[in-house]
């Protein structure tokens, strides 16, 4: 069984955008849904551009502060980012680590359900 084929068929699968990023913040993966939902910022053109190209100076900061709070901690790996009522949606960014818990990346996980009973940010 091939582990890297499942592992992407389960990502190609997900109806929600997943853009995956490395830690320097290249947009390495992006699912089909994602290369949709962005395909007026480019799609699939975005691949290997810089995901703080795509945005501005005060989300930049707030990924700046989120990565600082992933490689404090290697528990500090789920951070609660934005509401989105239009499409009744949770947004979260998830650190993705090496074996030896080194940050190597991140990713934006997409949680269509009830709203979100947490401060967004936080980093307590």
């Amino acid at each position: 069984m091939n582990m890297e084929e499942l592992f992407r068929s389960i990502l190609e699968q997900d109806t929600a955008p997943i853009v995956v990023c490395a830690a320097d913040h290249t947009i390495v993966y992006m699912n089909p849904s994602a290369k949709e939902r962005y395909s007026k910022r480019g799609g699939e053109a975005l691949l290997g551009k810089k995901l703080t190209d795509c945005h501005n100076a005060e989300s930049n900061a707030a990924i700046e502060r989120v990565l600082a709070w992933f490689r404090a901690d290697k528990s500090h790996n789920r951070v609660f980012t934005f509401r989105n009522e239009k499409e009744n949606k949770d947004v979260y960014m998830i650190a993705l680590r090496a074996p030896s818990g080194e940050l190597i990346g991140y990713y934006e996980k997409h949680e269509y359900r009830t709203p979100e009973a947490g401060k967004r940010y936080d980093l307590s």
